[in-house]
């Protein structure tokens, strides 16, 4: 597991923080997903888009009413498996419906909270590290990290995310379509695949 300053940080946010924090990494996942359903047909990434959605309206629409139950039932027929695709690919797709799999347990049991964003900010910077060892053979620890660009890109990101989230004083809906809107008009994933 890489270590980084803000796994401590996050601790310290609001529930609602929690979930846009998460919800803006699988933001950045999304893409990955695309790109993958692009390449196989697997599935359409227009589905996983409407997950998404679903999440951001729940963040930035008042009183919206969304069965989270019913979403998790959706997403669970949008997971590919590593048996049945022999792309790169599959691996960062996986990631990005654990991740959103993660964010949804989490709305339905608030409990969760901490240790979901801890595992979302993992997972994400863990896609980077992964493909980064796919393609120099290098292991990245906690030792090299620091050297290995994209793994600092996928930190820093998350830095400035949490940094946007920091400054609220309380729940600020422009501000949650904000992180959302530039996200994704950005349209690029942590693995620097663009939509």
């Amino acid at each position: 597991m890489l270590q980084n300053p803000i796994q401590l940080r996050l601790e310290k946010l609001d529930s609602w923080q929690h979930i846009t924090f998460m919800a803006a990494l699988v933001e950045r996942m999304y893409p990955n997903y695309a790109a993958f359903c692009q390449q196989t047909e697997f599935a359409e990434p227009q589905a996983f888009r409407q997950l998404l959605d679903a999440v951001w309206e729940v963040l930035t629409v008042k009183n919206a009413k969304i069965n989270f139950e019913c979403q998790l039932e959706k997403l669970e027929e949008l997971i590919p498996t590593t048996e049945e695709f022999d792309i790169y690919l599959v691996y960062p797709a996986i990631d990005a419906c654990v991740s959103m799999s993660t964010l949804i347990h989490t709305l339905l049991d608030r409990d969760l909270l901490l240790e979901s964003v801890l595992k979302v900010s993992q997972q994400s910077v863990a896609s980077v590290a992964q493909l980064e060892e796919a393609q120099t053979g290098v292991e990245v620890t906690n030792e090299n990290q620091k050297e290995i660009e994209s793994v600092c890109a996928e930190w820093d990101m998350q830095w400035a995310i949490f940094r946007a989230l920091k400054e609220a004083e309380e729940r600020d809906v422009e501000m949650i379509r904000g992180i959302r809107n530039e996200l994704r008009e950005e349209g690029v994933s942590n693995l620097g695949l663009s939509l």
